[in-house]
């Protein structure tokens, strides 16, 4: 049954958002602004005590460090795999996260469609993908995916641009950022996708 007054939580600290994903593994956040999408991680990575290993497929995040819109976090290793090494790199992210506490991100799903060609992607992401929410569930890590995305004709959210559809699993949960005024919105979405809880996030930056 749909819920028409979903829960609301005001989350200045991430402090429920970080609760909230670590019962969800992997967690989709889904968003139409690449600035925003990386000024919630940015603020997640700030809010952790654990390491964080980050998968820039987009290259968008290490261009907003390396152009100071975005301040380095130390703690934070980025890694830019290509189509040339990324098997390599899964491997080794994958062997890490299985011997210690990581926050993962993967940024984006986008980024890693866009190195393979169109048969062969979904085969290979989804495995890599499910290959380390699992690995990470054994070690209490975070596995964070982002997408940008846009709601087609029918209502379901797909990649944009491309119209792919988003990765489903039962095991996962998915999430739609959003800015409105001051605040970021961070909405929590069933499997048909109804807001289940709504995260407001009041100290960022218009």
């Amino acid at each position: 049954m749909l819920d028409k007054n979903p829960q609301q939580i005001l989350d200045d600290d991430l402090t429920y958002v970080k609760k909230e994903f670590s019962t969800k593994n992997p967690s989709m956040i889904l968003c139409s602004e690449p600035f925003l999408k990386a000024e919630i991680l940015n603020e997640l990575m700030d809010s952790i005590t654990f390491p964080v290993i980050f998968l820039d497929f987009d290259l968008l995040y290490s261009g907003y460090v390396v152009s100071e819109l975005i301040k380095k976090n130390e703690k934070v290793e980025i890694y830019r795999p290509n189509k040339t090494d990324w098997k390599k790199i899964i491997s080794e992210v994958a062997k890490r996260v299985s011997n210690e506490k990581f926050l993962v991100i993967i940024d984006s799903l986008n980024g890693f469609y866009n190195m393979f060609d169109e048969k062969e992607s979904g085969r290979f992401i989804n495995a890599s993908l499910m290959l380390l929410s699992s690995i990470g569930r054994e070690s209490g890590s975070l596995v964070i995916i982002t997408a940008i995305t846009r709601k087609n004709d029918g209502g379901e959210w797909i990649l944009s641009p491309g119209g792919r559809h988003i990765i489903d699993s039962k095991k996962s949960g998915v999430y739609h950022l959003k800015r409105i005024e001051n605040s970021i919105i961070l909405r929590s979405l069933n499997h048909v996708g109804d807001t289940e809880k709504i995260f407001k996030i009041d100290h960022f930056n218009a």
